[in-house]
C-alpha cells in the first residue's frame, strides 16, 4: 500500500521528469493576497504570475500545498469529523503552467499520472468538460476516454473564476466511480450529490479575462492551474472510502486512542477524527507564525484548538492532550514539511498552555450548557442568549457550542445569537481586515519587470551613486518632482535599508544636478526599494544620475539595536527554553522591542540573568559575521529563522558570539546563529550596552522586552545614576549606603508612627489636652461613655473603644474622631449586653445625624463615616435614644 508520503513524491517527482520546478508550498499565511485569511489552494502563491505582473525563471511548477479552510468563505470546520472528506487541514497537489502549456499537454500529464504512475483503472474513471468545450471533449477522447464517459456540465462547477472581473475559463474534472454499491448518480444528475461518484481532480483552463459588463476576451497568456487532494486520492489508492482511514490520518487517530485509551473505532471515534484534523491545522498554523488570539486569524486558530480540546474532553482526558500528539505529527509529516520539526518545541509549549487556559472554562462552560438544556423542551433549540453568555463568558465560539449542541440532537437559535451579539458589541468578532498589502502593487511589479530589482549596497556603505529608474505619486509614474512635492522614487541601486524583519526603514538624501530630496522612509516591495521622500530643492527627474546618503547616525543607532536583538533572542532562548520564538521585533534608532513566544512573566532573576548575558557577548568584542547559504545548509548549522517565513534559494545568514565550550550554533562554538537581511554592527562591541527597560505582555502567549543601546541606553543609565546621587545627597550617606539608610529610616517611621500612635490613645482616653475624659453616664439601666476626639485617626478608634469597655467593665461606647474634613465614628457595646443593644444601631444612628449613610460591623463593635464633624453632640444624643429604646 502506497503511503500518503509516498503518493505525495510520486506526483512531485512525475511532474520533475516532466520539466517544472518543484516549488515549496507557501506559508498558510497568503503574503500576495490580501483578500484571504488562509492560503486555501495550490495556486494563491502564484497569482501574480498568473496576472503577469510578476515573473520567475520558471513557466511550469507543481507542488504540494498546505492549505487551511477554516473561515471566510471557505469554511468547513462544522462538517469536520462528521464526514468522510471535510478537513480544516489538508494538502493540495498540483501543476502550473504560466504561459507554457496548455489543454493538449495539461489533460494527458492529468491521465497518464492518474492511470500509469498512480495504477488507477481506467475502466473506473469518467470526466467533465464545460459544455462548449469542444477542445477539451477531443482531447479526453484522443487519450482514451470514452465518449459516453465525458460528460459536459453547462454550470459554474465547470468553469472558473477569480472573482467578477479578472482570468477565467472552463475546467475539466476527473471522477471516480466507487461502484453501485454505493449511492449516487454521475456528475450533472439528480444524485450527484451522491459518494458514488468522486472528483479526484480539476484541471482550470485559464484562457479568458472577464469584464465588469459581462464581456470576455481571450487571455494574451494562457494558463494551467490544477488541484489534486492528496487525503483524498490516497483514500483512493489505499482502497478506503474515507479520508479519516489513510495511513497518516490514521496514525494520528490512534495517538489519540494511546493517548485516552479509548477505541479509535468505536462510538466515540468522532472525537478521535476532530482531534487528528485540528492537530495538523494548529500545528501548521504555529509554524507558519500565527498564534492563538482573539481577532484575525489567532482567532480562528484558537477556535479550532478550542474544538479539539472539547472532543478530548469528550474522550475524558483529564489532562492536556493535545501537546503530547505533536510528536506523531512531526514523524508522520516532519521529512516532507520541515519547518514541522523546526517549530516542534514552540507548537507543543503553545498547544499545553492554550489547553491549560481552557480547561477550566470548559468544566464551567458545560455546565452551563446541561443547565440551560434542562430547562428546555426535548428538541429545542438553545435560546441565542444562552449561547451569547457562553461565548462572551466562557470564550465558547458559535460553532463550539453547536458542535456540542449537534451530539444532542438540539440547534442553537442563532438569530437570537446574533441580535445579543449587537447588543453587547462584542468585542471579539471574527472579522479580518486583510494582510495589508499594498493596493496599487502592480505598478511596482511593472518596474521590476521593465528595470529589475533595487540592488542594494548598504551592506558595506553608507553612500552610493545611483540611477534615478522611476518617480511615483498616487500610485503612477510621473515625468518630475518640484520643491514641496512628496514622491515615490525607486533607483538601480542603493544603500537605504527597506523596512522589513522588524528593521524600519532608512532615511537621508538624495541629490541629483538639478536638484535633492529628503527621504523620509524606504520601503520595501517586489523587490524595488521605495524611497518615500520630499523634494527640498529644485526639481528630480527619471533618468537622472544620483547621490544617495543614508542618514549615519540614525543608522549606527538601528544597527546596534537589531545586532542586540540577535544576542537577546539567544539569550532568551537558553534562560527560558527551545519554546522560545520570535513573534515580532522593532529595531528603531531609539530602541529596540522583542515579541516572543512564552507563556509567563520573566521573573527578576530571569530578566536580570538575560540583561547580564547579552552585555557579556557584547563585551566580547568578536565580529559579526554574514555568510550566504541555502537555506537547508543554514539550519543545519543551528540558524534561527522566523516561523512563516518563505526563504528563497538563498539566505543571509548573520552570526555573532563565541562560546567558551560546547553549545548551541556552528560546532559549539557560536552564540547566535540567525538568518536575517537586515543590517548589523562589525564588531558585538560596537552596541556599546545593553539595558532591558522590562517585559510586558503583548499578545496571550507571547512577551515582549524593550530595551536600550548604545548612547541611549547610557543617557539612560546617567540619569538613573545622577538620580541615585541626588537621593544620596539628600540622605546624607554614599549611594553604597543608600539601601542601609532607607531601611534605617523606615524602622525609625513605624517606631515612631507605633509611639504617636500610643500617645494618641493616651492623649485620648485622658479627654484631650488639657482636659479630664468625661464620666461615663447611665442611659437606661445601660452606663454610656461618649466623647468627641481631635487629634486622633479613624485607625485610632477601634484601640480605644477597646480600653473603654476594659475599664468599664459593663456598659456601651461611642467615639467620634474630628480628622479636619470628615469624622470618623466607632461604637463598643460589652458582651454581657449583646443581647439588649447593637453597636451597628449606636454608630448607624449617629452616622446619619452627621450627614453619612450606612455604618456597619459586629454588635460588639462597629464603625463608619460621615461629612460634618460639627453635629458631633447631636450624634451622641441619637445614639442615647438608642439605648433609652434599649
Amino acid at each position: 500500500m502506497a503511503s500518503l508520503n509516498d503518493i505525495r513524491a510520486t506526483f512531485l517527482d512525475y511532474f520533475r521528469r516532466n520539466d517544472h520546478e518543484v516549488v515549496a508550498s507557501s506559508p498558510l499565511v497568503p503574503r500576495n493576497d490580501p483578500t484571504l485569511m488562509f492560503t486555501n489552494s495550490g495556486m494563491v502563491q502564484f497569482k501574480n504570475l498568473f496576472l503577469g505582473i510578476e515573473h520567475r525563471d520558471y513557466r511550469r511548477a507543481t507542488t504540494a500545498q498546505k492549505c487551511v479552510r477554516a473561515g471566510g468563505k471557505h469554511n468547513d470546520l462544522d462538517n469536520v469529523g462528521y464526514t468522510a472528506r471535510h478537513h480544516t487541514f489538508f494538502e493540495m497537489l498540483g501543476n502550473f503552467s504560466f504561459g507554457d502549456y496548455f489543454k493538449a499537454d495539461a489533460i494527458p500529464f492529468a491521465w497518464e499520472l492518474i492511470t500509469r504512475d498512480f495504477g488507477i483503472d481506467k475502466t473506473r474513471l469518467l470526466t467533465t468538460v464545460y459544455h462548449t468545450d469542444d477542445e477539451a471533449f477531443e482531447i479526453w477522447k484522443k487519450v482514451g476516454v470514452p465518449e459516453d464517459r465525458i460528460i459536459r456540465i453547462a454550470t459554474s462547477d465547470n468553469f472558473w473564476q477569480m472573482g467578477p472581473t479578472g482570468p477565467c475559463g472552463p475546467c475539466t474534472e476527473i471522477f471516480y466511480d466507487h461502484g453501485d454499491h454505493i449511492w449516487g448518480g454521475p456528475p450533472g444528475s439528480a444524485d450527484e450529490d451522491g459518494d458514488r461518484f468522486i472528483e479526484i481532480w480539476n484541471v482550470v483552463f485559464m484562457q479568458n479575462e472577464q469584464f465588469a459588463d459581462g464581456s470576455m476576451r481571450p487571455l494574451d497568456m494562457q494558463s494551467i492551474d490544477t488541484g489534486m487532494g492528496l487525503e483524498r486520492i490516497g483514500a483512493l489508492l489505499q482502497g478506503k472510502h474515507d479520508n479519516y482511514d489513510t495511513d497518516l490520518m490514521r496514525a494520528l487517530i490512534e495517538a489519540s486512542a494511546h493517548a485516552t485509551s479509548v477505541d479509535p473505532d468505536g462510538p466515540q471515534k468522532v472525537h478521535h477524527r476532530v482531534i487528528a484534523d485540528h492537530l495538523r491545522s494548529c500545528s501548521f498554523l504555529i509554524a507558519d507564525g500565527v498564534m492563538p488570539s482573539n481577532e484575525g486569524r489567532g482567532y480562528v486558530l484558537r477556535r479550532i484548538m478550542r474544538r479539539a480540546m472539547r472532543h478530548a474532553h469528550q474522550l475524558g482526558a483529564k489532562d492536556p492532550l493535545m501537546h503530547r500528539l505533536v510528536g506523531a505529527l512531526v514523524s508522520q509529516m516532519g521529512q516532507a514539511y520541515p519547518e514541522l520539526g523546526r517549530a516542534q518545541a514552540l507548537i507543543t509549549e503553545t498547544l499545553k498552555l492554550e489547553e491549560e487556559r481552557f480547561r477550566t472554562t470548559l468544566d464551567r462552560g458545560l455546565r452551563l450548557l446541561d443547565e440551560e438544556l434542562a430547562g428546555l423542551p426535548d428538541g429545542a433549540a438553545l435560546p441565542g442568549e444562552a449561547a451569547f453568555k457562553l461565548y462572551d463568558t466562557y470564550g465558547f465560539p458559535l460553532d463550539l457550542t453547536q458542535d456540542a449542541l449537534r451530539e444532542k440532537g438540539r440547534a442553537v437559535d442563532t438569530a437570537g445569537f446574533d441580535a445579543a451579539m449587537e447588543a453587547q458589541k462584542a468585542k471579539a468578532r471574527a472579522a479580518w481586515a486583510g494582510s495589508g498589502e499594498q493596493a496599487d502593487a502592480a505598478i511596482w511589479y511593472d518596474l521590476a519587470d521593465r528595470h529589475g530589482s533595487t540592488e542594494f549596497l548598504g551592506y558595506d556603505t553608507e553612500t552610493a551613486e545611483g540611477q534615478l529608474l522611476a518617480l511615483v505619486r498616487d500610485g503612477a509614474a510621473v515625468d518630475a518632482a518640484t520643491q514641496g512635492e512628496a514622491v515615490t522614487i525607486v533607483v538601480n541601486q542603493t544603500p537605504f535599508y527597506g523596512e522589513s524583519g522588524g528593521q524600519v526603514g532608512d532615511t537621508g538624501m538624495i541629490r541629483t544636478a538639478t536638484g535633492a530630496a529628503r527621504v523620509t522612509d524606504t520601503k520595501k516591495v517586489a523587490g524595488l526599494f521605495l524611497h518615500l521622500a520630499e523634494v527640498t530643492e529644485g526639481e528630480v527627474k527619471p533618468g537622472q544620475g544620483a547621490e544617495l546618503e543614508v542618514d549615519h547616525g540614525r543608522r549606527t543607532t538601528i544597527r546596534a539595536n537589531h545586532s542586540a536583538t540577535h544576542l537577546l533572542h539567544e539569550a532568551l532562548r537558553r534562560a527560558l527554553g527551545d519554546h522560545v520564538a520570535q513573534r515580532g521585533s522593532l529595531n528603531a534608532p531609539d530602541r529596540l522591542r522583542f515579541d516572543f513566544s512564552h507563556g509567563k512573566a520573566l521573573s527578576p532573576a530571569e530578566l536580570q540573568q538575560v540583561e547580564r548575558e547579552v552585555n557579556d557577548f557584547i563585551r566580547q568584542n568578536t565580529a559579526v559575521e554574514t555568510r550566504i547559504m541555502t537555506p537547508d545548509a543554514a539550519r543545519e548549522i543551528g540558524a534561527q529563522a522566523l516561523f512563516g517565513e518563505k526563504y528563497g534559494d538563498e539566505v543571509r545568514v548573520v552570526s555573532m558570539g563565541a562560546l567558551p565550550g560546547s553549545g548551541k550554533g556552528t560546532d559549539g562554538r557560536t552564540y547566535s546563529i540567525e538568518l536575517c537581511g537586515g543590517t548589523h554592527v562589525r564588531q558585538t562591541g560596537d552596541i556599546g550596552v545593553f539595558v532591558a527597560l522590562g517585559d510586558s505582555a503583548s499578545s496571550a502567549g507571547v512577551r515582549r522586552i524593550e530595551a536600550l543601546t548604545g548612547p541611549a541606553a547610557f543617557a539612560y543609565l546617567s540619569e538613573q545614576d545622577q538620580r541615585v546621587g541626588a537621593l544620596a545627597q539628600e540622605m546624607n550617606a554614599t549611594p553604597a549606603e543608600l539601601i542601609d539608610r532607607v531601611r534605617a529610616l523606615k524602622d525609625e517611621r513605624r517606631k515612631l508612627e507605633n509611639e504617636v500612635a500610643q500617645l494618641r490613645r493616651q492623649l485620648a482616653m485622658a479627654g484631650g489636652a488639657g482636659a479630664a475624659a468625661p464620666a461615663a453616664r447611665e442611659v437606661n439601666g445601660i452606663a454610656f461613655h461618649a466623647q468627641a476626639l481631635t487629634g486622633v485617626t479613624g485607625k485610632d478608634l477601634a484601640g480605644l473603644i477597646d480600653e473603654h469597655k476594659a475599664r468599664m467593665g459593663s456598659g456601651a461606647v461611642l467615639l467620634i474622631a474630628d480628622t479636619g474634613d470628615k469624622a470618623a465614628v466607632a461604637a463598643g457595646v460589652t458582651a454581657d449586653l449583646a443581647g439588649r443593644v447593637s453597636a451597628v444601631d449606636l454608630v448607624r444612628a449617629a452616622v446619619e445625624t452627621m450627614g453619612g449613610k450606612g455604618g456597619g460591623g459586629r454588635p460588639d463593635f462597629a464603625q463608619g463615616g460621615a461629612k460634618d464633624a460639627s453635629q458631633s453632640e447631636a450624634a451622641i444624643a441619637a445614639a442615647e435614644s438608642v439605648l433609652k429604646g434599649a
